[in-house]
């Protein structure tokens, strides 16, 4: 009975091509047509190596994305912006069609929350700055407009 591995054409490393591990590589499969490498990996292989597996009629090629198959498809991310369209929340979303919350919002392709709200206004934010242009002093703004001492330096930052 034959072993699996003596028979097959074509592999995908994922590990640099060093000369001993070229030799591994052939002893395990004497059948070796095709090795198939990341392009990180590939570039970083050296032309005699490439040029020496081509005489012994192995061919190596560099592959853009290998990584674990999607679980959900271009139909699933379809059905959750057709339903975002409809009105319905991410949540409801996720009952609905029995996918993870968390999942709902990788689809739709948008952070998964809006973010903190900022405690004070766009008009205090400006008069803020306005007032430190005018040469008022942070110590001064701060108990003017009641605001903490290091908020008013965040508030400059924004």
């Amino acid at each position: 009975m034959k072993d699996d591995n003596t028979v097959k054409e074509e592999i995908y490393v994922n590990k640099p091509l060093s000369f001993s591990r070229i030799m591994e590589l052939l002893e395990e499969y004497p059948h070796l047509k095709k090795i198939t490498i990341p392009t990180s990996l590939f570039a970083r292989i050296s032309p005699k190596y490439l040029q020496a597996l081509e005489e012994l009629g192995v061919s190596v090629v560099s592959i853009e994305k290998k990584g674990r198959p999607k679980k959900y498809s271009e139909k699933d991310t379809q059905k959750v912006h057709t339903l975002l369209k409809s009105g319905y929340s991410p949540r409801e979303i996720s009952e609905n069609l029995n996918i993870p919350l968390k999942t709902v919002y990788y689809l739709k392709k948008s952070p998964l929350k809006p973010g903190r709200k900022n405690k004070y206004a766009n008009d205090t934010v400006d008069e803020v700055k306005n007032l430190y242009k005018q040469g008022v002093s942070v110590k001064n703004i701060s108990s003017k407009l009641d605001i903490p001492l290091r908020t008013v330096y965040s508030l400059l930052k924004r």
